[in-house]
């Protein structure tokens, strides 16, 4: 498959695939109950399509497991990420919030971390 992308998406893939079939459900029995169409959710399990979070969330409330579980797989939020503490679940939950708004807001919050190299405990700086 892809290389960096790849991996993630298709390892989510792997994971829906397995839930699904654990389910017993079949590939157009989940795509109704989510809310999303046959080809899109078979694209989904192939790693051939990141979804977005709402997806995601509509694909697990199916599946009635964790939404964090599949962010983690789809690799929206890290596993170091507490449960319900983290600023990524706090955007993804906020239902006031658009998508498109929801992942800009992630990507601006990531790209602040990754400017202050805050990957460690390290304080963020005091404002001039």
């Amino acid at each position: 498959m892809g290389e960096v992308v790849g991996k993630t998406v298709g390892s989510l893939g792997d994971y829906l695939r397995e839930q699904r079939v654990g389910a017993r459900l079949s590939l157009r029995q989940l795509a109704d109950q989510a809310g999303v169409s046959n080809p899109y959710l078979s694209q989904i399990e192939r790693g051939l399509r990141k979804p977005s979070a709402e997806v995601l969330t509509q694909i697990a409330k199916a599946l009635r497991i964790s939404a964090e579980q599949l962010y983690v797989r789809a690799g929206i939020i890290s596993p170091e990420d507490g449960v319900g503490g983290s600023v990524e679940l706090a955007v993804l939950n906020d239902t006031g919030l658009t998508e498109r708004q929801k992942q800009s807001l992630l990507d601006v919050y990531a790209s602040f971390l990754a400017m202050n190299g805050a990957v460690g405990g390290d304080e963020p700086p005091t404002p001039a």
